[in-house]
């Protein structure tokens, strides 16, 4: 059994999105017991309409919902102990739960969350780390948003919880990481990254193969398992990889429907375009992972649709079954021997 409590209140649509993609992942998973955490009046007649998800969920009620335009730190002051998003969060502590999925605003969830769980021993700051689709398959790009202007020993430490993710997820004993950055050239890039590199490749890692600096076209080639960045690049290339697909998308809805000819090409090509839309659907690999902290944190995106929230539930119950924690506990004890860091909370 797989325990995963979910913040019902979050993101742009709350429980309208979250009851209903539970209930999808429910039919996946029959083995997840939910918690669910969210306002009872607008949740009870929404969950009564799924009674095998009413039948493997507790309830509890929250009196606060947190915004998704809240501060981290507003969030914090208004929400500790008693909102949705920080009792779905507590439930770890409480051992009530295996992991927290949340769609709801990414900088109170990771506030509250290192506010809640801590980070594992050695580690300032967290990450969060997105499963990338590439031309090879999928990949793993961190950190995508939680700590802007990362120095070299965080992206060390990041090397190492990106490489036991992979070998979480993808079932590759090393898997390739490597550090993002202007050009492949050691003499290229700013002086973090140029150091992180010399710190990974002198640590000589038992867990990860270490291939050196990739670029930006890198990420979607598949080029690397692992692709190591620091919050404020990684963000961007998340973003613009997202508003490539969409536009994308739309060239080619567009393309299909100018002319006859083109609708009846359509037609014909309709299985090869649905397969195209399927790779391009980012619903298909929603759900970001917080890393480095004593729990495991899934953030969904905030608009997704039932079927992409039912998405991420499915990262949350892969990274408790294949033992993502226990596995970036061992590397890190290996590699990293610090005394642990009690982190400050994203501003």
């Amino acid at each position: 059994m797989v325990r995963i409590s979910l913040d019902v209140m979050g993101g742009d649509y709350g429980p309208e999105v979250v009851i209903p993609g539970a209930a999808r992942a429910l039919e996946r998973h029959p083995d997840i017991k939910f918690v669910l955490f969210g306002q009872e009046a607008r949740c009870a007649e929404l969950l009564s309409k799924y009674p095998k998800l009413q039948t493997s969920s507790t309830f509890h009620d929250c009196e606060i919902a947190v915004g998704m335009d809240e501060k981290p730190s507003q969030a914090l002051r208004r929400g500790r102990g008693k909102s949705s998003m920080w009792k779905a969060i507590d439930a770890i502590n409480a051992d009530e739960a295996d992991v927290v999925v949340s769609a709801g605003n990414t900088g109170a969830l990771m506030a509250m969350s290192v506010f809640c769980l801590r980070t594992m021993q050695g580690i300032q700051r967290p990450a969060i780390a997105a499963i990338w689709p590439t031309l090879k398959g999928e990949s793993i790009v961190l950190d995508v948003g939680a700590t802007i202007g990362a120095d070299a020993q965080q992206l060390m430490d990041f090397a190492l919880m990106g490489g036991a993710m992979a070998r979480a997820l993808f079932e590759v004993e090393r898997p390739s990481v490597g550090l993002l950055n202007v050009g492949v050239e050691e003499i290229k890039g700013q002086e973090e990254v140029k150091e992180a590199g010399r710190l990974i490749r002198e640590a000589n890692i038992e867990g990860i193969d270490y291939y050196g600096f990739v670029e930006g076209d890198d990420i979607g080639r598949g080029t690397v398992d692992v692709v190591v960045t620091e919050g404020f690049s990684g963000n961007i290339a998340l973003k613009a990889a997202e508003g490539t697909a969409r536009q994308i998308a739309e060239y080619l809805r567009a393309a299909m429907s100018r002319t006859l000819l083109a609708k009846i090409g359509y037609v014909f090509a309709k299985a090869a375009f649905d397969r195209v839309r399927e790779k391009m659907d980012p619903r298909k690999v929603n759900g970001g992972v917080f890393l480095g902290l004593n729990g495991v944190v899934i953030k969904s995106h905030g608009g997704t649709d039932a079927e992409g929230f039912a998405a991420a539930i499915d990262v949350g119950y892969d990274m408790v079954k294949n033992g993502l924690k226990a596995k970036i506990e061992a590397d890190l004890a290996r590699y990293h021997g610090a005394e642990p860091t009690e982190a400050l909370p994203p501003a």
